[in-house]
C-alpha cells in the first residue's frame, strides 16, 4: 500500500469527522479557572497554546506548571545544565506570549526524563499548588500519550487530585499520540508490514473516539504559532549540527502541523 498517495486525502477526512462530532467549548467553560501541567517547556503551547490564549481572553484564572527541566532534549550536543536554563527562560517568554503572568508559572525542576521515578515528590509538589490554587479544571497530557514524562505528568496530576478530594473538570491533550499515520508519515519505511498499520490505525481511531471537546482557536492561531516560536531550542537549531533536531524535523513536519489545525482536541471527564 502506497501511504503517501493516501495519506492526504484519509487525513482529511478524519479531520472532518473529528470536527463533526466535536462538543464546542462555550465562554463558560473557558472563564473558568484551570492549572495546565506540561511534562516539558513547549507542551503547554504545544497541546493546549490556543486554549490557554481563549481562556485568558474570557478572564480565566490560569497557572502552568512544568513537572520537568527539560535538560535533556539536545543534551549530546549542549551541558544539560545550560539547556536547563534556556529552556525555563524559554518556557517564560512563551507564556507570556500566551498572556500568562510570570507569577503564574511554577517549575517544579524534576530532572528531564526522570518522572516515573519521582512520582512520590511530584505528586506531594502538585497536591500544594492544587490546595493552594483550587481549580475548576486542570489540564494534562492524554493517560496514553506514549512518553514517559507525559504518562507521569497524568498519572501524578490524577493521584494528586484523588488524594486532595477537590471535584474538577479534566481535560486530558495529546502530543506524541498525534504521530500516527494518516497524521504523520511513516517514518523509516515507506511500505510498513500490516502489523504496523493497525497499530497506527487504531491509535487514529482512538483520537475519533476519545478527543471529542474541542476549543475553537483559528482565531489565535497566529498568535499561538509565535509562542511557539519562543521555544528557539526546539524550533531552531541553536547550533549548525544536523544532529540537533527540530520539532519541524519529526515526520517531516507532519507532526507540528498537527497543532495548528483550527481546533485542539481534548478528552474531558469529570473527577471526584
Amino acid at each position: 500500500m502506497n501511504q503517501v498517495a493516501i495519506q492526504i486525502p484519509i487525513r482529511h477526512v478524519c479531520r472532518l469527522l473529528m470536527e463533526s462530532r466535536r462538543i464546542q467549548c462555550d465562554r463558560t467553560h473557558l472563564s473558568q479557572s484551570a492549572i495546565v501541567f506540561a511534562p516539558h517547556p513547549d507542551d503547554e503551547t504545544l497541546g493546549c497554546g490556543g486554549t490557554i490564549l481563549q481562556k485568558k481572553q474570557a478572564g480565566a484564572a490560569l497557572k502552568i506548571v512544568f513537572m520537568t527541566d527539560g535538560s535533556q532534549s539536545h543534551s549530546h550536543l549542549i551541558p544539560a545544565e545550560k539547556l536547563k536554563a534556556i529552556r525555563a527562560k524559554e518556557a517564560l517568554a512563551a507564556v507570556e506570549k500566551l498572556g500568562v503572568e510570570p507569577r503564574n508559572v511554577l517549575f517544579l525542576g524534576i530532572k528531564d526524563g526522570t518522572l516515573t521515578y519521582n512520582q512520590a515528590i511530584a505528586i506531594e509538589k502538585v497536591k500544594q499548588i492544587i490546595l493552594r490554587t483550587l481549580p475548576e479544571a486542570i489540564f494534562i497530557p492524554y493517560v496514553r500519550d506514549g512518553v514517559p514524562d507525559h504518562d507521569a505528568t497524568n498519572q501524578i496530576a490524577i493521584a494528586a487530585l484523588r488524594q486532595c478530594g477537590i471535584p474538577v473538570t479534566v481535560y486530558e491533550y495529546p502530543i506524541w499520540f498525534w504521530r500516527r499515520w494518516p497524521w504523520t508519515v511513516f517514518e523509516g519505511d515507506k511500505n510498513p508490514p500490516l502489523s504496523v498499520w493497525r497499530e497506527h490505525l487504531a491509535g487514529s481511531f482512538q483520537l475519533l473516539q476519545k478527543f471529542s471537546y474541542a476549543v475553537d482557536i483559528h482565531a489565535v492561531l497566529d498568535h499561538k504559532r509565535i509562542a511557539l516560536e519562543q521555544h528557539q531550542s526546539q524550533m531552531t537549531r541553536l547550533k549548525p549540527d544536523p544532529r540537533w533536531l527540530t520539532l519541524g524535523d519529526v515526520s517531516q513536519g507532519d507532526f507540528l502541523n498537527c497543532f495548528f489545525q483550527n481546533y485542539e482536541f481534548f478528552r474531558r471527564y469529570r473527577l471526584n
